[in-house]
């Protein structure tokens, strides 16, 4: 509202320090309050300054301007607590809420009627929590539609990756991990990976060029992805670690199924590696 940005970290320690000399005069812990702070902005307060006269105020009414402030009616002060809460709404949200995506409008309802009939700590923590979850979601399946549209491959694949794609078609299956994997879309990496070696996939390229790190719940689908991979006689071929990823799949054993003779340092060199074993394979077959 005031077109500023404060430091958060430095407004909790102020209000630390202020409860923690509250409480030793048997005064109730509190937080900032938006109304107030709304107040001030709408009055013209602008600095630091405007919020400790509202906090000496304060304090001159406990002390004993107390007796002056009883003569103000409870209607003007209700009046303005309606107004201030009125400017605290996002009128343009709640406008266009229900064109948004569904679950945020349902969140909003969930946590501003928390808010009313339990308190406001609890709407937070509950409003954190949902919305972390759905985020988690969210990021996962977009994560594996990704994995299942192995066409949009080719559309950042050199012209050597088109061609060894256009040869081996859907016996070369390419894993393209795009940034760190979420646990959501872990779980049913595994299923994925199991499902196109079903299909009649002779191997498996993981590329984990844009990948910074694995979480434990990443480096155990891999796991099963190579576990599986082994159990039918497919190879993996894993390309673009860095020293994170490969450390973190070492440490827990991740890797155990994968011949440490295919890893790669690029996707091109995996696919032409597939491509010289699976032919090698055929011809034998003939």
């Amino acid at each position: 509202m005031s077109g500023t940005r404060h430091d958060s970290n430095k407004e909790l320690i102020g209000q630390g320090i202020g409860n923690t000399i509250a409480g030793l005069f048997g005064g109730a812990p509190g937080a900032g309050a938006t109304m107030r702070t709304v107040v001030n902005i709408r009055t013209g307060g602008r600095t630091r300054i405007s919020g400790m006269i509202h906090a000496l105020l304060l304090l001159g009414v406990v002390l004993g301007l107390g007796a002056y402030a009883s003569y103000i009616p409870n209607a003007v002060l209700a009046g303005i607590l309606i107004k201030v809460g009125l400017d605290i709404i996002d009128w343009n949200y709640i406008k266009n809420a229900h064109r948004g995506p569904r679950w945020d409008l349902a969140l909003m309802l969930i946590v501003v009627g928390l808010t009313i009939f339990v308190d406001l700590i609890t709407a937070v923590a509950v409003g954190v929590v949902l919305a972390s979850i759905a985020f988690v979601k969210q990021v996962a399946h977009d994560q594996m539609e990704r994995l299942r549209k192995t066409h949009l491959i080719r559309h950042n694949a050199t012209t050597r990756e088109k061609e060894i794609i256009d040869l081996l078609g859907d016996k070369v299956n390419i894993f393209d991990f795009s940034g760190p994997m979420s646990f959501g879309a872990a779980a049913d990496l595994g299923h994925h990976a199991r499902s196109q070696l079903e299909g009649g996939a002779l191997a498996i390229i993981l590329d984990f060029s844009r990948v910074p790190f694995l979480d434990v719940s990443a480096a155990l689908a891999i796991e099963t992805v190579a576990r599986d991979a082994a159990q039918t006689k497919r190879k993996v071929y894993p390309c673009g670690m860095n020293e994170s990823v490969e450390s973190t799949l070492s440490a827990l054993e991740a890797d155990k199924h994968i011949d440490p003779s295919n890893h790669y340092a690029t996707r091109e060199e995996a696919m032409e590696a597939a491509l010289t074993i699976i032919r090698s394979e055929q011809k034998n077959e003939k």
